[in-house]
């Protein structure tokens, strides 16, 4: 089967596993401290409405998110319920532990709908109200823009940088990263195996840490617009959240073209920054963390070939 005719698979890291969404509905495949593995599976429920809805460009995207929000945070709370704090670690080492699953709730878990809306207002509004306060000396509205742009950026590498410093976060990475070695093995045909699918990069045109990164550069466009006004604060504030839907619609076409088109030599530079944030967001995964991510996904394509007689139909998920 080519890549063109494969459907567009997709997921995301829990803990200590891996979330794949295929065609008839997701999986997540968790290691336990006994090593033994663990599934949770959700069906793919898709309403009339919403298959009609991410058919529209710039509607499609929010579509999506809004559905790749709901199902993740299910599996990632079943993940973070189920994780084991190794009972021969020392007290100071399982409260680390500890810490880090509430980040990993607190952060990664910005998947979830709610949380997510509200992580992203704060990570629109705040970096808006920095920027005025430094108005008397940027005073355009161009540098305004710019600026807001620029501390929205920075504000993004400093978080994924600090949360990357507990250590379940780092394994959370590690997953991140057997999840697209997995999808780029599967989308280049290689073997699923844990030799080949290591042969893969880590990195993938079609993940959120890109798309995430897009809704930043795509902010301060639409926010360069001679209508968008900086002026009053107040208004700055509600012109950012009502344009908020158009930022994330429009990044998400930008993700989507960029994976279209990774394989001609001009234009795959278009992804090129999303691939750089992900040697943030992404690790080098150990061989066993590998075998999570092939069993989850494995489980995923059994999923869909025994549904497929039933005719339902995949639609691209952001990884």
């Amino acid at each position: 089967m080519s890549e063109q005719n494969q459907p567009a698979y997709g997921g995301q890291a829990v803990v200590e596993g891996v979330m794949f969404a295929g065609q008839s509905g997701y999986v997540t495949a968790i290691r336990r401290n006994d090593d033994s593995i663990e599934y949770f599976e959700t069906e793919r429920k898709d309403s009339k409405i919403s298959k009609r809805l991410k058919k529209i460009p710039f509607i499609r995207g929010l579509v999506a998110l809004v559905q790749a929000s709901a199902n993740g945070t299910k599996h990632l709370n079943f993940s973070t319920e189920r994780y084991d704090v190794d009972p021969e670690d020392d007290e100071s080492i399982q409260k680390e532990e500890e810490t880090s699953k509430l980040a990993m709730i607190i952060g990664v878990g910005a998947v979830g709908v709610l949380s997510f809306i509200f992580g992203k207002l704060i990570f629109t509004l705040t970096p808006a109200l920095i920027a005025e306060f430094f108005r008397g000396i940027v005073p355009g509205e161009t540098g305004q823009v710019l600026l807001e742009g620029f501390i929205k950026f920075i504000f993004l590498l400093v978080y994924i940088y600090l949360i990357s410093l507990t250590p379940l976060i780092k394994r959370v990475f590690q997953y991140h990263g057997a999840e697209h070695k997995v999808i780029n093995a599967y989308e280049s045909g290689s073997n699923l195996t844990v030799e080949g699918i290591q042969k893969s990069s880590r990195l993938h045109y079609r993940c959120g840490s890109s798309f995430i990164l897009f809704t930043v550069f795509v902010g301060i466009l639409v926010y360069l617009l001679p209508f968008i006004e900086t002026e009053p604060l107040w208004w700055r504030m509600v012109n950012r959240i009502l344009l908020l839907p158009f930022v994330i619609g429009i990044s998400f076409e930008v993700l989507q073209l960029t994976n279209k088109v990774r394989n001609v030599p001009v234009l795959r530079v278009l992804g090129y920054p999303g691939l750089w944030l992900q040697l943030l967001t992404t690790k080098e995964p150990k061989d066993e963390q590998v075998e999570v991510a092939i069993h989850s996904f494995k489980k995923v394509l059994e999923n869909d070939k025994n549904a497929s007689k039933s005719g339902i139909q995949g639609s691209k998920v952001i990884s």
